[in-house]
């Protein structure tokens, strides 16, 4: 058994606290991901880690004593706009991107799929905040269009070519 910030107490295996730990874990995977990457990337991964404490502080703490804690669509809003501004500044999609290129473009696919199964633990929770999958769709969207800039804009993007290695 766990407790969770309203002092209720839950399985170790319950979906909520499946949730909360899958939201850790992309936390400590963009915090990894940060270890390779300076500048405005390593700042946007700054805001999406305090973000992310948001989300696990909204899951923590049910019902209405939590109200305080709940994540709002404002850094949702944010995700999107750095988004398209990264998307603006990379070419199109020809092909499906596998998963590498650089050491950051494959850890920000490895925490995009982390985050991705957060989103799915989440789904299976009656009665949370929304907004909470949003941004866990938003932010995987968000961490595969970073890893594409981190591929050097796309150039090391490693594409996939349907039947090759058969």
């Amino acid at each position: 058994m766990t407790s969770l910030g309203d002092g209720s107490r839950l399985r170790k295996d319950s979906p909520r606290i499946d949730a909360i730990g899958a939201v850790d874990e992309a936390n400590a995977a963009i915090g990894w991901l940060r270890v390779v990457v300076t500048g405005d990337e390593s700042a946007m991964l700054a805001r999406i880690q305090n973000d992310l404490f948001d989300v696990g502080a909204d899951l923590c703490v049910p019902g209405k004593g939590g109200d305080r804690l709940r994540l709002t669509d404002t850094p949702v809003a944010r995700l999107e706009a750095e988004v398209e501004a990264m998307n603006g500044a990379l070419p199109a999609l020809t092909s499906f991107i596998l998963p590498g290129g650089s050491e950051a473009a494959g850890r920000a696919h490895m925490a995009r799929v982390i985050v991705r199964r957060a989103e799915r633990y989440i789904a299976a929770v009656d009665g949370l905040n929304p907004v909470l999958q949003r941004y866990l769709n938003r932010l995987s969207d968000h961490l595969f269009v970073l890893s594409r800039v981190l591929n050097d804009h796309g150039a090391g993007d490693l594409l996939w070519k349907p039947g090759e290695n058969r």
